[in-house]
């Protein structure tokens, strides 16, 4: 009886187009819906080709594919083509990169969860992503593609080729918002998701955050960049496999402008601080243009000046904010050089500490913002997590679980 007495009013505001009060009702308990905007690596990708020539082992032409995750192109011979399909080409011009000749490449799955809860679209185990987490939110009464979404990326190139991945991300937050009973958001990021947030965020208005965004849950925030880009334009990654060798995948890899945008920060990292060293001389953080052109890479010094703008914009994001991250591991910290010719020489790594990826300074940089915004910051260092356990640790998880119930 009394529900009727509060109801009528409540569907008369409606009639005039003022339902706030009625959206109350069911907002109370509405849960905050989740983005999940992933690193380097975090998005799938999907190749088509139509090559004007290729060696005897590649394909030439090809329907769409998938790229990367694809554990089956990882292995030799294959990854040679690999390698040949997924680099950039930097054109000094335009400051952008574009693909090889006769190679399309895409990114799959806007807005759902799937693509970055697996990288590995057959769901291989070594692909799970955002999965656990993804996973988490469902058993809270979270829906796939309604209120859980995914923000994947070309994670190759850096935010200065990523506007219209912005204009995307802003359009796929204001929908969801929409939808939910204009519900504020969550981003959930990773690794270099996180400085690819507050780009993000920093192109928005203070009323547009306040009004659209609720919180940010990051996990292991490369926000200040990592010496491990410095050790990937030296010698490659091997990603950690036995199976792959850094230095084919380098070729690949130094021609990304993301990675030339995770360098150290200046901001971080001291002018006169040694990052790397020779038996005849050093090479401080002022003088990394030098290091590039010593490596016979000066593309990578260009890239970084492309991105640059976005490194030095330090502002807080002026949301709630969660760092965790791990802490405690070995983690490099500047590379050493038997010879004075480095250009094809593999350098000896100096460990300091951090996540095993990501340097300590970079993930407890989210501490500078602390007194500058009005909105809570919370940091939770977790000893011993390396940079992917993050993703799925109990404490993380329980850490989620808690926060998107409040």
């Amino acid at each position: 009886m009394f529900e009727h007495l509060i109801i009528w009013p409540l569907l008369i505001l409606c009639i005039t187009k003022e339902c706030d009060s009625l959206t109350f009702l069911n907002k109370k308990n509405q849960l905050s819906p989740v983005i999940f905007v992933p690193g380097d690596g975090g998005s799938q990708l999907e190749a088509r080709l139509n090559k004007p020539d290729a060696p005897i082992y590649c394909s030439k032409k090809a329907d769409w594919y998938s790229l990367w995750l694809n554990l089956e192109l990882l292995v030799i011979p294959p990854v040679y083509c690999w390698v040949e399909n997924v680099k950039l080409f930097y054109d000094n011009t335009t400051r952008t990169t574009h693909n090889s000749p006769g190679v399309d490449i895409r990114v799959p799955g806007w807005g759902d969860p799937n693509v970055v809860e697996w990288i590995d679209p057959t769901h291989n185990k070594v692909g799970a992503y955002f999965k656990d987490i993804a996973n988490l939110l469902v058993d809270l009464g979270y829906e796939r593609k309604k209120n859980l979404h995914g923000a994947p990326y070309d994670f190759r190139k850096g935010p200065n080729e990523h506007n219209q991945f912005f204009v995307d991300l802003k359009k796929l937050v204001e929908d969801t918002y929409e939808r939910n009973l204009r519900t504020p958001i969550t981003f959930i990021t990773h690794s270099m998701g996180s400085p690819m947030t507050l780009v993000f965020l920093h192109q928005q208005s203070t009323e547009w955050r306040r009004k659209h965004i609720k919180r940010i849950i990051s996990l292991a925030g490369a926000w200040a960049g990592s010496m491990k880009a410095v050790k990937v334009f030296a010698m490659g990654d091997d990603l950690d496999s036995f199976f792959l060798s850094g230095k084919i995948l380098k070729q690949e890899q130094i021609t990304n402008p993301s990675t030339a945008w995770l360098l150290p920060s200046p901001l971080f990292w001291g002018p006169s601080e040694v990052l790397i060293e020779t038996p005849s001389r050093t090479y401080t953080m002022s003088q990394l243009k030098q290091y590039f052109d010593d490596i016979d890479y000066s593309v990578g010094w260009e890239m970084r000046k492309d991105n640059m703008q976005f490194t030095l914009n330090f502002s807080p994001p002026d949301v709630e904010l969660h760092c965790l991250y791990g802490d405690g591991l070995d983690t490099v910290e500047r590379l050493s050089y038997k010879k004075d010719t480095i250009a094809d020489e593999t350098p000896k790594l100096l460990m300091g500490k951090g996540d095993g990826t990501v340097n300590q300074r970079s993930l407890r940089a989210c501490h500078a913002w602390i007194g500058r915004q009005s909105a809570n910051i919370t940091n939770v260092a977790l000893n011993g997590v390396d940079h992917m356990a993050v993703l799925f640790h109990k404490d993380v998880l329980n850490y989620i679980k808690n926060i998107m119930q409040t």
